[in-house]
């Protein structure tokens, strides 16, 4: 039997192959609409979060990138929450408009509002078991809407799409946004907790027919999911901070 491929063979076994890479790369990438990103120290703003910014330490792979956990909290004595407004804190050098930074903290807001509404009484006045949320966004990054699109849904383009997630862990024309948030006990103004966390787009290609802001809402939803049910498993006693 003659195993030997001509140079016609071996560039049929290549192209054929493209699509079962493309599938692989994507699977690695779990075709999630929203991944974690790695934050920068010297991109958090200490200015929101006060004082207690420097006990900021390394997060699990579950949980924000950044946080603080303060050891003496009680929190199953909470049941209620009051949630700020949702405030843009991405300095004079923002390339987010004015407009686009006011839609951005409404959707955040509504988004709070919503999933910790389901688990929580939400309130508008300080009050014995009433925790208080404050939440910033400090970045926020457009995708690009039709190089995005092209590099979801052409296949060769999403083939390299995921050869560039492979190589920097990103995905090209992606946009993201960045958020810390603080919860403190509303009458004492005790910190419970901090936390700081990063996310882009993801390889999803459902990601691909989104407009210019979509990555970053998917963070905001992303967020607002996570702090209604890690805040809520921690008030309820069913799991440790």
């Amino acid at each position: 039997m003659n195993l030997k491929l001509n140079n016609s063979e071996y560039q049929n076994i290549g192209w054929t192959g493209l699509p079962l890479l493309g599938l692989c790369l994507l699977l690695l990438s779990a075709c999630a609409t929203t991944q974690k990103a790695a934050v920068n120290q010297a991109d958090v703003n200490c200015a929101f979060l006060a004082n207690d910014c420097s006990l900021l330490t390394a997060g699990g792979k579950d949980q924000t990138d950044l946080r603080y956990l303060n050891p003496a909290a009680q929190w199953t004595q909470y049941n209620k929450v009051l949630i700020d407004p949702v405030t843009f804190w991405g300095g004079a050098s923002t390339q987010v408009s004015a407009s686009d930074q006011q839609m951005l903290t409404n959707y955040f807001s509504q988004q709070l509002n919503k999933e910790l509404g389901q688990k929580f009484q939400i309130v508008t006045q300080p009050g014995p078991g009433v925790m208080k949320i404050d939440v910033a966004i400090v970045d926020a990054e457009a995708a690009t809407p039709v190089l995005r699109s092209i590099s979801m849904i052409v296949p060769q383009a999403h083939m390299l799409a995921n050869l560039k997630y492979l190589a920097t862990g990103t995905f090209p024309f992606v946009g993201g946004a960045q958020a810390e948030a603080k919860v403190t006990d509303s009458v004492s103004g005790q910190v419970l907790g901090l936390f700081v966390d990063k996310r882009i787009g993801g390889g999803s290609p459902t990601t691909g027919f989104q407009w210019q802001w979509g990555d970053a809402e998917n963070a905001v939803n992303h967020w607002a999911e996570l702090a209604a049910n890690r805040i809520s498993s921690w008030t309820s006693g069913t799991a440790a901070p």
